[in-house]
């Protein structure tokens, strides 16, 4: 069975033909999960839904415990995960409404976890291309077949937060070419490549930043009002994309640990073991 999670907001589940739907609470050894973790039947396809930032919106971008709530998905048999995002756009072509299909990541961030690695174990994941080509072009094809404009390829600058950002700050990103700024998907994009599972994102473009001088200034009511609009489309994409989803998976993301980790095995600490065997524990025996 193709199990498929899908990590953003609160009532992304809530879409019309998902069947047996349930909540089920996680535990893990990096704590606890934003929320718990709801799932349902979309046709045969099983669906985990995880609220980013928890119910009612809870947590901050660096509050969200990113490292658990992969390890969850993971560990609920997760080999696919949809990331839906409210992001600003840093080019005119990307207007409030529109969807881009990222395809890389500038991390800005400096205060979150971002390995499994560590306490005793070190290894080196390849992340030159960060998103699952597979995965990111089944949800532009799905993105086209809903109706939505959509724009292929981008690069996501994900910034700590939770202050939106300065004018200076806005066109110094802006002069680096980066399409889209956000808070969320880094680590989280690094931890599911760090979990052997397939990541793609659909950025949902809410507003133009600080940056356009002939729109307001970004504000929450501004975001809320045009991410409303993004997350009914997100939720016919979703639809379009699980069925054809290939159950067999052809890219490199499913083995992407195979040489990842490079300490002795015999120098390993026997909890970091037991702490990592669902993800690295093919390797290390």
């Amino acid at each position: 069975m193709k199990v498929v999670g899908v990590i953003g907001g609160s009532g992304l589940y809530e879409m019309e033909g998902l069947k047996k739907v349930k909540a089920i609470k996680v535990s893990t050894p990096f704590g606890k999960p934003s929320d718990e973790y709801i799932t349902g039947m979309l046709g045969d396809v099983k669906m985990v839904f995880l609220p980013r930032h928890g119910r009612g919106h809870r947590l901050t971008p660096s509050e969200v415990n990113y490292r658990a709530n992969i390890y969850g998905m993971k560990k609920l048999g997760v080999e696919w995960i949809i990331s839906v995002s409210a992001v600003g756009s840093m080019k005119e072509k990307i207007a409030p409404g529109h969807i881009v299909i990222v395809d890389q990541f500038f991390d800005r961030t400096k205060a979150r976890a971002s390995t499994f690695y560590g306490n005793g174990v070190v290894g080196h994941v390849e992340f030159g291309d960060p998103v699952c080509g597979c995965l990111s072009g089944v949800l532009y094809d799905s993105a086209v077949k809903s109706g939505a404009i959509v724009h292929k390829g981008g690069t996501y600058v994900c910034i700590e937060g939770p202050q939106f950002s300065t004018r200076a700050e806005s066109n110094i990103y802006r002069s680096w070419g980066v399409d889209v700024i956000g808070m969320t998907n880094i680590p989280e994009a690094k931890l599911a490549r760090e979990a052997e599972i397939c990541y793609a994102t659909l950025a949902l473009s809410t507003d133009y930043d600080c940056w356009h001088t002939t729109e307001e200034s970004v504000t929450v009511d501004m975001i809320i009002a045009t991410l409303k609009a993004n997350v009914a489309m997100a939720k016919e994409i979703i639809r379009h994309a699980a069925p054809v989803i290939s159950a067999e998976r052809a890219c490199k993301c499913a083995s992407a640990m195979k040489y990842a980790t490079i300490t002795d095995r015999k120098k390993i600490p026997a909890k970091t073991k037991k702490d990592l065997k669902l993800l690295l524990g093919k390797y290390l025996s």
